[in-house]
């Protein structure tokens, strides 16, 4: 069997030696000279002899110290040469995340680049879905959804506001017959089976509960309404961080401003039992900082409303 000293021993000392100060090698190793001192005195008791000739001058190596050194460093540098070969051979890690699909397509896809210069080491794995979060069902790390509430049972980090209203094709604007609500009697609302603020909702909100529009459009998914709206065919109700960038550029418009606009968040679900899982902790932290970066341009954006108004 084996018999070796202490490894966290010979490691301050390796460092201790290797930079001929005990402060240096503190620094390195992020501890506290007291620490490089105790570990190093621990190691000369088990070898029974001094590694280092101490004077307030300088530190300087004994015999044994420089003998001891010149096996200590190579064997350290292997150890860790051969580690970093091995991670690099390992598979990435995974992180598995279901989201809505517009939020994924519009919203987390043109992100996901920063977190991934982050972490190259992670693999994404994107799922879609709006179903209620089960972990003990799906094998998924994060479940992104919009709600009210946070989810029961599961640990939920709300990391975006959601902001709800009334969009368009600037040129609906143009025609001079969409300056109030009653004007939507006039034009077509779109809607969509997914939509987590229904036209009634909202008409009742501005004060003409029961208008009969022009028309109506419905769709199964948000994405297939919200580029009917683009197209010109009509209005439709999508949260405003989906369509930021759209309105900054002019492809849509809110004709209302922030009239009736209601709001949820939006959370990153993970399984509340068990340990501690250190990725989706920092895929969280991500999504936060995004959110609140997503959160001032929709704030600026609103503002612009209020002053054009």
């Amino acid at each position: 069997m084996r018999k070796l000293p202490p490894l966290n021993a010979v490691r301050a000392f390796e460092a201790a030696a290797r930079l001929v100060s005990f402060t240096k090698a503190a620094a390195e190793l992020s501890v506290t000279h007291g620490a490089v001192s105790k570990q190093v005195a621990i190691l000369e008791a088990w070898l029974g002899t001094p590694l280092f000739s101490r004077s307030q001058a300088q530190l300087k190596l004994t015999e044994a110290g420089r003998v001891f050194l010149t096996a200590v460093t190579p064997a350290l540098d292997r150890i860790a040469v051969t580690a970093m070969q091995l991670l690099e051979q390992a598979s990435p890690t995974t992180l598995r995340i279901s989201a809505p699909p517009t939020f994924t397509m519009r919203w987390l896809i043109p992100r996901i680049s920063t977190f991934q210069r982050k972490r190259p080491d992670v693999e994404i794995k994107f799922s879609t879905s709006i179903a209620p979060v089960n972990f003990s069902e799906h094998s998924y790390d994060i479940a992104i959804r919009g709600a009210n509430e946070p989810t029961a049972e599961v640990k939920s980090t709300p990391f975006m506001t959601e902001t709800i209203v009334p969009v368009c094709h600037p040129d609906l604007l143009e025609r001079g017959r969409l300056r109030s609500p009653a004007d939507l009697a006039h034009h077509t609302l779109i809607g969509y089976d997914t939509e987590p603020l229904s036209w009634a909702t909202w008409l009742s909100d501005t004060g003409v509960p029961g208008l009969q529009s022009e028309g109506s459009l419905r769709f199964e998914q948000m994405y297939f309404a919200l580029q009917a709206a683009a197209e010109g065919l009509g209005l439709v109700l999508v949260p405003l961080f989906l369509v930021a960038d759209d309105i900054i550029a002019g492809r849509l418009c809110t004709p209302f401003g922030m009239l009736a606009a209601r709001q949820r968040r939006y959370y990153a679900n993970s399984a509340a039992t068990g340990a501690v899982n250190p990725l989706v902790e920092s895929f969280c932290e991500w999504l936060t900082q995004e959110g609140l970066d997503t959160e001032q341009s929709i704030n600026l954006m609103a503002q612009g409303m209020e002053t054009k108004a």
